[in-house]
C-alpha cells in the first residue's frame, strides 16, 4: 500500500494481483481506514460490501483470474468523504445495460447483483465510459 498527500488529501494506493486472497489487503485498507477516521458502522458495512463485489469482479470477469493482471484500488480522503476507484486491465463492460436481478426471470439466478448492490449502497456510483473501472464515493 502507498500513501501519498495530495493538495492537502490523502491518497492510498494498492496494486493487487487477480487472486481471490488479494481480497484481503483490500480489506485491512478498509478497515485501517474506517478505524482512522471513525467511520459509522453502517457506512462501514456498505463501504466493505461494495468494495469487496467491485474488486471481485474485476478480479473474475475484468481479469479472468489472470495473476499477471492487476486491480488496481485509490482512495482519496477528501474532508468527510471518501473516494474509492476500483480498475482492471479487462476489457469493460456495458453497465448500462445489464439485466434487472429484481426481475421475476432473475431472482433465482445465484450471479447477477452486484453492480445493483454498488448502486444502492455507495453514495455515489460513476462507472468509466470502458466499463473497467468504477468509482465510488462515501460520505462519512
Amino acid at each position: 500500500m502507498q500513501e501519498v498527500n495530495v493538495q492537502g488529501a490523502k491518497l492510498y494506493t494498492l496494486q493487487l494481483p487477480s487472486v481471490t486472497e488479494s481480497i484481503t489487503e483490500l480489506e485491512n485498507l478498509v478497515e485501517k481506514l474506517a478505524d482512522q477516521l471513525q467511520v459509522g458502522d453502517d457506512t462501514f458495512a456498505n463501504m466493505m460490501t461494495c468494495l469487496n463485489e467491485a474488486v471481485m469482479n474485476a478480479i473474475i470477469h475484468g481479469n479472468d483470474f489472470d495473476p499477471n493482471k492487476k486491480v488496481f484500488v485509490n482512495v482519496e480522503i477528501d474532508g468527510r468523504t471518501l473516494i474509492w476507484t476500483v480498475s482492471d486491465e479487462g476489457d469493460g463492460f456495458d453497465y448500462s445495460h445489464l439485466p434487472d436481478p429484481t426481475d421475476t426471470s432473475n431472482i433465482e439466478k445465484l450471479t447477477g447483483r452486484g453492480v445493483f448492490i454498488i448502486k444502492h449502497l455507495a453514495d455515489q456510483c460513476i462507472f468509466n465510459t470502458k466499463g473497467n473501472e468504477v468509482e465510488l464515493h462515501f460520505k462519512i
